[in-house]
């Protein structure tokens, strides 16, 4: 029996990305997933069927994680596809990653700009979690994504950090919160990653990736699969005992 076997796990923006070597790993530990897209639903349904052709169930549901009013109705497709294709009302393992980077100094961050992040990343992912516990069964698994930015300074990402530091605060209150159902809450903090948000800043100023690199102990910027084994050791049996923590994976960037 595979280490995740008959566990469900709703990944936020997984359609590509780290969501989706996340939602890959943790099908392959056992896991059946529940994928959500923003506005990419043609990529969101090829994930869904690498994750089929691993031999575990998935589907994929429309979210707009900056929308909060949109909440309601999607967590009743989450509850009618549960009862339809899991004969469940319930799931196991939340992982907050959706989420969007602003690359401005605090002078130029507009409140536009400033805005969006809060609803994307910290006051949409506090009212997913909200809605989830009373469907997360007992023991289950809480893991946010959060970033080595809270950690190091690197200008231009003010804004960014600020959020993901809320985010940090939020998950030890959940811990703390939750314990007594045996329910964990962690933070995994990528560094520095060659993703589709950040392909264009790396290709645009090949210097900057020469740098990252330079930074690091192990001497490269991170790929999506430095990440998802992280994610899936703290939603397995073994990190049952983890708890309120934040684990930085960045390679060891400005150690």
């Amino acid at each position: 029996m595979k280490a995740l076997e008959n566990k469900i796990a709703l990944v936020t923006g997984s359609s590509r990305g780290l969501g989706k070597n996340m939602a890959l790993r943790l099908a392959q530990k056992g896991a059946d997933i529940l994928v959500t897209y923003n506005t990419n639903e043609e990529q969101a349904i090829k994930t869904v069927q690498e994750i089929k052709a691993l031999g575990r169930k998935a589907i994929a549901l429309q979210l707009q994680v900056g929308d909060i009013k949109s909440f309601e109705h999607f967590f009743e497709n989450l509850q009618s596809e549960l009862s339809q294709k899991w004969n469940r009302t319930t799931f196991d393992i939340l992982v907050n990653n959706a989420g969007v980077i602003a690359h401005e100094t605090i002078l130029e961050t507009s409140e536009k700009t400033f805005d969006n992040l809060v609803n994307i990343q910290l006051k949409g992912p506090f009212f997913i979690t909200q809605k989830s516990i009373p469907l997360l069964n007992d023991g289950g698994r809480i893991i946010n994504i959060a970033t080595g930015l809270t950690r190091f300074s690197i200008p231009g990402y003010g804004a960014y950090a600020a959020m993901k530091s809320g985010i940090e605060a939020f998950t030890r209150y959940l811990a703390k919160e939750l314990g007594s159902r045996q329910i964990t809450a962690n933070v995994v903090a990528p560094g520095a990653i060659d993703t589709d948000m950040n392909k264009t800043a790396l290709e645009n100023n090949p210097e900057m990736g020469k740098m990252l690199a330079s930074v690091t102990a192990l001497g490269r910027v991170g790929v999506p699969e430095d990440i998802g084994g992280v994610v899936t050791f703290l939603a397995s049996e073994d990190a049952r005992w983890v708890n309120g923590q934040r684990i930085e994976a960045s390679g060891g960037m400005f150690l």
